[in-house]
């Protein structure tokens, strides 16, 4: 079985329908964090290791290509583009905020998660597979037009949506995001955008600090739904059931992105929400339920966050083991 330092795209097995992308690399292991930093190259390797387990053998794998900066520049500008290249340092970290830092090997990987993001669009679209799931880090919801913040530089979930409208012609696109965290950055990119409806449920008051209920956007496709800590998965499920679900009914997109953060697991160290995998999963289901009605199925998730590398490990396993079996 390939492993993230084995990137090899996967030929399917003889008689078994493969449905599912993984998209890897191991440059998402070169990003370097200060010691103790959450965000940290372990959080792959737990992933991986899950993902090496037979029951995973039918996924196809695919190393995660470089992302291209005009398909990047259709959601940050090319100003802020090139000011994080030239910030991206030879030796040691070079501090981008508070707890954002870049590391020689983090230009090369927040090039492929970007990459990764559109690869998985084309794949998608393409009708080469159902859905793909893209295991990359640094994470990217937190990444605003032009500043990068919360361990996120490129915001590969808003990247991946503009490169199916230019590319694919997608009219409409919905974004997901379950991270305990809101996306500040893809709520700002998309805040005036009638063609993108971002769905968010998240604890709050928790970093970032926005993502209120009544911050809907200037075309009312903003869909904030926050939780309290403390909240488990019968919250959520209600948050889902009675808010998101029917509003990205209405909206009938052309392709669902998810914000795949798994850092609303009960044991997160930076959350306080209590879901669990199970909920993961229903989850998964269920907005994969809304891609087979209204997109014939286009499902592209990407990973954002979770420190917690057995919650982490455990919720992503059975994210990908629903985007694989439904």
């Amino acid at each position: 079985m390939h492993s993230i330092s084995e990137p090899a795209r996967r030929p399917p097995f003889i008689g078994v329908l493969v449905s599912t992308l993984l998209l890897h690399h191991p440059t998402f292991l070169d990003h370097l964090t200060p010691v103790g930093h959450p965000e940290r190259p372990d959080r792959l390797r737990a992933i991986d290791r899950i993902l090496e387990h037979e029951r995973f053998q039918p996924l196809e794998r695919e190393a995660a290509p470089i992302g291209r900066r005009e398909d990047i520049a259709r959601a940050h500008p090319m100003i802020y583009i090139d000011m994080l290249h030239r910030l991206a340092p030879q030796e040691g970290l070079a501090r981008v905020d508070a707890d954002t830092t870049m590391s020689p090997g983090t230009w090369e990987a927040i090039l492929r998660g970007a990459g990764g993001a559109c690869r998985a669009v084309e794949e998608v679209f393409d009708k080469k597979v159902t859905n793909a799931f893209s295991a990359s880090r640094p994470p990217g919801h937190h990444a605003e037009k032009d500043r990068a913040m919360g361990f996120c530089f490129f915001n590969n979930v808003a990247v991946a949506a503009r490169f199916a409208q230019t590319q694919y012609g997608a009219e409409r696109v919905a974004i997901v995001d379950f991270d305990v965290h809101h996306g500040n950055g893809t709520q700002d990119i998309f805040w005036a955008d009638p063609t993108v409806m971002y769905c968010s449920t998240h604890q709050m008051p928790l970093y970032p600090g926005s993502g209120a209920a009544n911050e809907t956007g200037e075309a009312n496709t903003i869909v904030n739904v926050p939780l309290s800590a403390g909240d488990d998965g019968s919250v959520f499920k209600e948050a889902m059931e009675a808010v998101i679900l029917p509003r990205l009914s209405g909206f009938a997109p052309d392709l669902v992105i998810i914000s795949a953060g798994f850092d609303a697991h009960a044991r997160d160290p930076l959350g306080s929400l209590n879901l669990l995998e199970a909920d993961f999963a229903w989850a998964t289901r269920a907005l994969m339920n809304v891609a087979e009605k209204h997109c014939d199925g286009r499902l592209v998730s990407v990973l954002e966050g979770g420190y917690d590398l057995e919650g982490l490990a455990r919720s992503a396993a059975a994210h990908v083991m629903t985007l694989m079996t439904g």
